[in-house]
């Protein structure tokens, strides 16, 4: 893992935003690409002409919402399928005990299939799903209000989940009200988690040093992915596409490593992700360990 504070106090300003994740507490009422557009227009001082998010959420959904900015988009695909934790609220529509509600939402638990909601923005087939955690934090039985907590895979619909919670209880359930508070290696506990409002304040008063205590570098990439050091005198050879060769890492041993992993890696130098890259066995030549996925071209 790289040094992500080192990186913040190093890197102009202006670097550390083309390369960097902000993480913002959405507003209610707002689309999670009003949330984009917003902070796009936010940092487009900083010559950013691209920005993107990590899971869609709802305009009625509040919470936490990661937010790529710069090259950092290019990167976005890997940090997208992570898991979800959500609280929230619900309406039993008819009159149910704690003990009995809270032993149907144990059936939940694990995997399950899921038909997207009516107005989703994606195809209308059964998919499964699956739910880590679904449990009550607070139920008022006079009131039928109950209150959760879900930790699930990426791509589940929460409201869904809440109506078929229903449908199973033959009672009918109802979401009234939901936030996230983890996306994937983010959650509402990190220091930089923040406002629109904060953002756009701190951007016109121009203060730098408070701005980049909300700029995530994203070499945070390697807190769940494997990162290999090669040496400086390679790093332009790599940038204009070669393939990664034994020679260029740092240390030998890597090596090995490399060849046996199936997952992508980021390729690093002087504390700056070069690319991210996958092992392949496809080259003749034994010498050769992996061929680039995404270049971050302008980490000079």
């Amino acid at each position: 893992m790289l040094n992500l504070e080192k990186i913040k106090q190093e890197k102009p300003i202006e670097e550390l935003v083309s390369f960097s994740i902000v993480l913002i507490d959405k507003p209610s009422d707002w689309t999670s690409f009003d949330v984009v557009n917003k902070v796009r227009g936010i940092f487009s001082s900083f010559g950013i002409k691209k920005a993107g998010h990590f899971g869609t959420l709802d305009p009625n959904v509040t919470g936490l919402l990661p937010i790529c900015l710069g090259d950092a988009c290019k990167v976005q695909e890997y940090f997208m399928h992570k898991n979800k934790t959500y609280i929230g609220k619900m309406k039993i529509h008819k009159q149910i005990k704690r003990e009995e509600l809270e032993q149907e939402m144990k059936k939940f638990l694990g995997k399950i299939n899921q038909l997207p909601p009516v107005k989703s923005s994606v195809k209308r087939v059964v998919r499964e799903r699956e739910i880590i955690e679904f449990k009550l934090t607070n139920f008022d039985e006079k009131k039928q209000e109950a209150e959760f907590l879900s930790k699930v895979e990426a791509g589940t619909y929460i409201r869904k989940l809440i109506h078929d919670l229903g449908e199973s209880l033959g009672i009918g359930a109802q979401m009234t009200e939901l936030r996230r508070i983890e996306a994937g290696i983010f959650n509402e506990n990190n220091k930089e988690y923040t406002t629109i409002e904060n953002l756009s304040k701190l951007v016109a008063e121009k203060n730098e040093k408070e701005l980049k205590k909300y700029l995530i570098p994203a070499e945070v990439i390697l807190s769940f992915m494997n990162g290999f050091e090669v040496s400086e005198e390679v790093v332009t050879k790599l940038k204009n596409g070669s393939p990664l060769f034994r020679t260029m890492l740092i240390n030998e041993k890597d090596a090995k490593t490399i060849e046996n992993l199936e997952q992508p890696f980021g390729v690093i130098s002087k504390n700056k992700i070069i690319e991210i890259a996958k092992s392949t066995k496809q080259f003749k030549n034994p010498d050769i360990l992996a061929k680039p996925e995404v270049l971050i071209v302008k980490q000079n």
